[in-house]
């Protein structure tokens, strides 16, 4: 017997027309295994109304045609179904698509629908609301409600909200309660990561998984200016961790209070909230289509982050430079003024 598949297609998610995608479904996806139908999306909100419906009719797969946003609102309508969720990225950053190492490349991430591998994985609610990826407070979170008023899409628009505002953000102290006891920090930001990245391979948490029942608690702690293109370096390769700025720890919930009210964020997706924040996972809680392939293409070579590796090298190493010449200029002048002296 076939299965069933809905495609839910976001037609503004990240850049370019969506017109051409259901011919192109047409045309790759298996119709020896799945009966399909296309469906496009006409506001905010319609992606989870159409995924609630196919969860009452009983589909098999929902597939989310879009970004994280996409994914984010169907994925929050299939959580604890039979209906699985599998995943066609179009967005900006795909982050969960590209945790997951589902193609982004169009005929390939409908190949792995015809594959059919489900797993159960855990997915995080904060303050009521469903994140897959991370969520957040502090300086991403802000930066997401900027990036929200910008009206414009697309990673250039983050960078220019976060060069913008970066300077101008004070970091704020949280006290954090999890089962192990209280802790208190000053942080620029505080994630809570069930999948490794922000997207476009920005890894927030490299060692995050999605099947192991904890997120990955991160506190960036705040840093000079000097230090940013380390710690982008270290984002992009997969090093975040072992910078001297980052905390981590493993939970399974966390109460986080903060002095006032501010942003939060669920998958790059902000809003506004009280100084009291509440994170849990919800172990094995959504079905989603996976890549069974995913451990033979981590092996692969990824161009574009050995790309963003060599740049941030390159700027380590002239800040490396700029530190070491005003170390010896220094020095000199010093040795001037005791010449002098003397």
């Amino acid at each position: 017997m076939k299965k069933s598949v809905v495609f839910i297609l976001n037609p503004i998610s990240g850049s370019g027309h969506k017109e051409y995608i259901p011919s192109i479904i047409d045309k790759y996806i298996d119709k020896d295994k799945f009966n399909y139908k296309c469906v496009f999306t006409e506001y905010a909100g319609h992606a989870e109304k159409i995924a609630t419906q196919c969860r009452e009719d009983g589909v098999d797969i929902v597939a989310a045609v879009g970004g994280d946003g996409t994914v984010n609102e169907v994925g929050r309508a299939l959580t604890h179904s039979s209906t699985a969720l599998a995943v066609i990225p179009c967005g900006s950053g795909n982050g969960l698509a590209r945790h997951l190492m589902i193609p982004l490349n169009l005929k390939k991430s409908i190949e792995i629908i015809n594959e059919d591998e489900v797993h159960d994985l855990d997915y995080g609610i904060i303050n009521g609301h469903d994140f897959f990826c991370t969520c957040g407070m502090g300086f991403d979170a802000f930066i997401s409600m900027k990036f929200a008023k910008s009206g414009k899409r697309g990673p250039i628009t983050y960078v220019e909200n976060v060069l913008r505002e970066g300077l101008k953000y004070k970091p704020e102290t949280y006290e954090l309660i999890d089962e192990t006891g209280t802790k208190h920090y000053k942080a620029l930001l505080i994630s809570c990561a069930n999948a490794s990245q922000y997207g476009n391979n920005a890894y927030i948490a490299p060692h995050a998984s999605m099947n192991d029942g904890l997120m990955d608690v991160i506190i960036m702690e705040p840093f000079d200016v000097i230090d940013a293109p380390q710690v982008s370096f270290e984002m992009f390769n997969k090093t975040l961790d072992k910078n001297s700025h980052i905390k981590t720890f493993r939970c399974k919930t966390l109460h986080v209070r903060r002095s006032k009210e501010g942003e939060i964020h669920f998958d790059g997706e902000p809003v506004m909230t009280g100084p009291d924040i509440d994170v849990h996972l919800e172990p094995k809680g959504i079905k989603v289509v996976v890549n069974p392939f995913a451990n033979k293409d981590a092996r692969k070579p990824n161009i574009i982050q050995n790309a963003f590796s060599q740049f941030f090298n390159d700027i380590n190493d002239i800040r490396t430079n700029i530190t070491n010449q005003s170390r010896k200029v220094e020095a000199l002048s010093k040795s001037i003024q005791k010449k002098l002296n003397l």
